[in-house]
This record gives structure tokens, sequence and C-alpha cells, in this order.
């Protein structure tokens, strides 16, 4: 795909979205459910999509919300309901119809105090908070967002009383409930009015904020970063955690600089993503033009997505980091600073940077790899076998200092924070240190891109299996391993895996458009990186003849 002529520059008016427009469709359009199109599907991040297209609207979350309901009565979940949500302009609406629906049905809920905004982080942080020693009266959660998509968008997803991302019976069950019920034309939703969802007893304001800044000092070393005086540069992008800096930096004596305050549901303060769309992608290099243009005002500076699960690092000599980068940045250095974290395993997804593997490899700690989506690292954050999980979507979390759990769902705050730390301690920004890393373990080079393939295609990539591979090497070099299930926990991959000692792929099936997504690393070079990408194709179009 071409670059847009916009990309990396300011939103131009003609970008911004309608919001009273998208608002009024959010109420006035009905999904049609003999669509496919527009009927519930929770993805890896729950149900996403736009009113205008009928695709996010209030029946969806009237029917998401019932099923909820549902769901918590099968589990006998009868504690507090913790309620998130982001800056998207359908987040407001969306919030107002989940919290009457909760309420018909007799739900405790908990929503930020001032009707403020709540992170994806800070409600698995509260779950997790509210159940620690507790066996019933359990908590779960639900946040409404659609995470870094363009403002037009809407999402809502579940995360049960373990925390973070539902598994996928969860997410079926919610999902299949929902959809028969937009079915049945909503008849079996229960729902109250508004003002008396407000009234309702066990409908409360809870403050969020607090509880977690103040918990941060179990996880981070911000001391350290204080006494350095490290000047801080933060850009929320409109987020749900621009309410949080200010406490944070006034808690523990930062030098924090809120680069941009703004909360507007068009973002027209973003500058213009590669496709020339409207994205708070922070791990882009074109949503994060405007952050960068600052970095040398700052030590450090960082950015995040509007629910703040995701992070993006700016240093003034490398500017925005590769996310597989500070990835490996970070493993290195928490793994050689958390002296509490013992045997624990770093956690990966397939598609992360084998760079991870060498550092872990070099620090002697198992690798944990697992398949695409953070719910495989909820329960080895929960019993503490894996001391961090990340992905190279630019998300991540890790365990406390004492290596107890801090969240089960990806934290961009406390990403943000680490490299902080990570710079006063070691007096050395993550950029010089992961070139640092390059120089012990190789300089990888890493790509993702897109191939076509018919929906019958992509079907195949479910069929998979190691021996559909016959080729015995890749690149030029002999192929060491062939997957189509994740190694660390057996978990089926949804596609294709094969790795040699200098490089390896992944194929794995778009879920909403006719591609395949191709995830490739060299550690040699260019070239030879472009020559795994041709030789993946060869193999995946293989596997479609036969």
């Amino acid at each position: 795909m071409s670059l847009h002529p916009l990309a990396g520059k300011p939103a131009t008016r003609d970008m911004l979205q309608n919001i009273p427009r998208l608002v009024t469709a959010y109420y006035s359009h009905k999904p049609d459910p003999t669509d496919s199109g527009q009927i519930v599907s929770f993805g890896t991040s729950g149900h996403r999509g736009c009113s205008l297209t009928s695709t996010f609207n209030e029946s969806h979350v009237m029917a998401v919300c019932q099923a909820v309901c549902e769901h918590r009565r099968t589990r006998g979940i009868d504690g507090p309901l913790f309620l998130g949500r982001d800056t998207h302009a359908l987040s407001e609406p969306a919030f107002a119809t989940a919290l009457e629906v909760f309420a018909a049905n007799g739900v405790s809920v908990r929503y930020q105090e001032g009707f403020g905004d709540t992170p994806t982080p800070v409600i698995s942080h509260a779950i997790l908070g509210w159940n620690r020693g507790r066996d019933r009266g359990l908590a779960d959660g639900v946040v409404i967002t659609p995470s870094h998509n363009p403002p037009r968008d809407g999402g809502i997803k579940y995360n049960p009383p373990d925390g973070g991302p539902a598994d996928f019976r969860t997410t079926a069950a919610i999902q299949d409930g929902a959809n028969q019920m937009l079915i049945d034309k909503l008849v079996s939703v229960k729902r109250v009015t508004y003002d008396r969802a407000l009234a309702t007893d066990g409908v409360e304001a809870y403050d969020f904020v607090g509880p977690y800044v103040k918990d941060l000092g179990s996880i981070l070393r911000l001391d350290a970063v204080a006494a350095e005086g490290l000047k801080i540069g933060a850009d929320p992008m409109g987020g749900s955690g621009l309410a949080y800096w200010e406490p944070i930096a006034e808690e523990y004596g930062l030098d924090i600089t809120v680069t941009n305050d703004s909360r507007d549901p068009t973002f027209a303060f973003m500058t213009v993503d590669k496709d020339g769309k409207i994205r708070m992608d922070c791990s882009s290099p074109y949503a994060m033009a405007g952050l960068i243009a600052l970095r040398d005002r700052f030590d450090i500076a960082f950015g995040n997505d509007p629910d703040f699960d995701r992070h993006g690092i700016v240093t003034s000599a490398s500017g925005l980091l590769n996310p597989n980068h500070y990835l490996s940045v970070a493993v290195d250095y928490l793994f050689r600073t958390r002296e509490e974290w013992k045997d624990a395993a770093v956690g990966k997804t397939v598609v992360t940077s084998s760079m991870l593997d060498r550092v872990a490899e070099g620090l002697d700690k198992p690798i944990f790899e697992v398949p695409v989506g953070f719910k495989w690292f909820v329960s080895p954050l929960l019993k503490g076998t894996c001391a961090f999980g990340g992905e190279e979507s630019a998300g991540a979390s890790f365990v406390r200092l004492d290596g107890s759990p801090w969240t089960t769902d990806k934290d961009g705050i406390i990403m943000n924070l680490l490299a902080a730390e990570i710079t006063a301690v070691t007096g050395r920004d993550p950029g010089e240190l992961y070139a640092e890393l390059e120089k012990n373990h190789g300089a990888p080079v890493y790509r993702r891109s897109d191939a076509p393939a018919t929906n019958k295609q992509k079907a195949a990539f479910r069929k998979l299996t190691p021996d559909a591979v016959n080729t015995e090497t890749l690149a030029g070099d002999r192929i060491t391993a062939t997957m189509t299930h994740a190694p660390g926990n057996g978990e089926p991959i949804g596609g294709l895996k094969v790795c040699t000692k200098n490089g390896w792929f992944a194929a794995r099936p778009s879920g909403t458009e006719e591609i395949y997504k191709i995830y490739a690393e060299s550690f040699r070079d260019e070239a030879h990186l472009a020559t795994i990408e041709e030789e993946a194709k060869a193999i995946v179009n293989t596997i479609f003849e036969d």
C-alpha cells in the first residue's frame, strides 16, 4: 500500500467525523440479524463496528450487555461489574445503554466518578484487586472501546473475574447469545431509563484513579525516576488515561509534561496515519508525528491509544521505538533487575520478534510462546509462571516487583513508565540499549505484509498440519521448526509458522478481509527478509493448491 500524501501531517477538516450524525445513527440504525456483516462478532478484543454501517448500534450494545448478564448468572458471578470506557464518540451513548441494561438486571456497577473515562488496564487492575483473597462475590468488567480504531468506530469487550480478555468459550457464549437476541428483536433484553439506572441500588460512582496510581509503587521503581529528575513527555492522544498523568506526577514527584490535553471525539489534533485515516495508533510514526517532533524537549516521552492498553516510546536519539525493539529492551532490563521473579518465563506471541528468544536465552530464562491474543497470557500472569507477556502490536504487561500479578490485560501506562525507570536506572534510553542488544544478539529486520486469499483459501489454514510444508529449507537455511500450534500452550495458532536459525515467517488469515497476513523476520539483512517473504508465499500457495 502506497503512503498517503497526508501521512504524518495534521488532519484536515474534511477528514473529521460528523459526531451528531454518528450518534444519531447509533440510535436510528437497526442491524439486520440475517446479514452476517451486521451481527455481533467478538474478535480478539470484543465487538467493534460503526453506527453508520449498522455494525455498532444501540441494538448491539443492548444484546451484548444482556448476554453478559446471562453469562454472569450462569457462572455465578455476583460481585460488582467494573465499567470502563474510552473517548471515542460512540463510547458515550454506549456507556448509557450499558448502564440501563445492567441496572435492569440487578448488576452492581462501578463507573468512574464524575463520569470520567477509565482505561482498559485500570479495569483489569480493579478486578484483580477486588477478587484478591475472595472465592465468592467476584467482580468482572466491561470496557467500551474500539481500541486505536478511527473516530467513527465503537466497541465493547468483556473481562471475566481473572481480569484479562475473555477466552474463546466465554466470548462465543456472549456473541451467540447476543445474536439470538437480535434475531428475537431484543424481547428478552431488560432495560430501565438512564435516570433510573443511575438511581438504582448498587450502581455507584467509584474512584478508579486513586487506587491504581497509589499502587504503581508496587510494580515500578518510580523513586529512581524522581531522583534523576527526568523530563518526561506524555501524549494521551485524546485517550482515557488523560486524567492519570497529573496524579501520577504528584504522587511520585515526577516531572511529567502532558503535551496535549485535548479530549475531542473527532480527534482533530491527530496527525494522519499512513493510509490517510485518523487512527490513534501509538506504534505508528505517522500518528505519533506530533510527539516525535517534540522529542528533544524530553529525556523520555510516550503516547497511548484511546483505551491505554498500548504504548509508544519516543527517545531523543531514536525517535519512536519499534514495538519489538522496546519489548526486547524491557525484557532484558526487567529480568535483570527483578530479583523475585526467579524462574518465571518470558511470554511472547508467535508473531513477536525472535529477538526476545535470544534475549531470554542470554538471561537463561524460558520462553512461553502462545498464539496471537493477550488472553493466552492471563493464566500464566495470574499464576506467576510468566512474569512478562508481550505482543508485537505494542501491548504488554508484567508482574509486580514481588512477582504477584498486576494486571492480566495489556497496560500501556506501566510500559510507558517503565521506559522512564530504565532511563533513570541505566542512564541510557531504551533506543541506546536496543542497539547494545543488537551487538550481542544480531540485528533483525522484521516486517508484516498482506497477500490475497479467497475465503476458501483462508479456510484451508484451519486444516493445516506441519506436514503440509514439503520443503526442507527457507531462504537458504535448514528449517528447524514448522508449527501450527504454539509451543508454549499447544493451542492452534490459526495458521502456519516456519523457523530457521536466521529467520522465520508466520502466515495467518484475516478475519475480515480476503487476505492473509505474513509476518517475517531475518537476522541477516533486508534481502534475506525479502527472500523469506517470497518463499513464504510460495509455501502457502502450494498449500492452497492442495
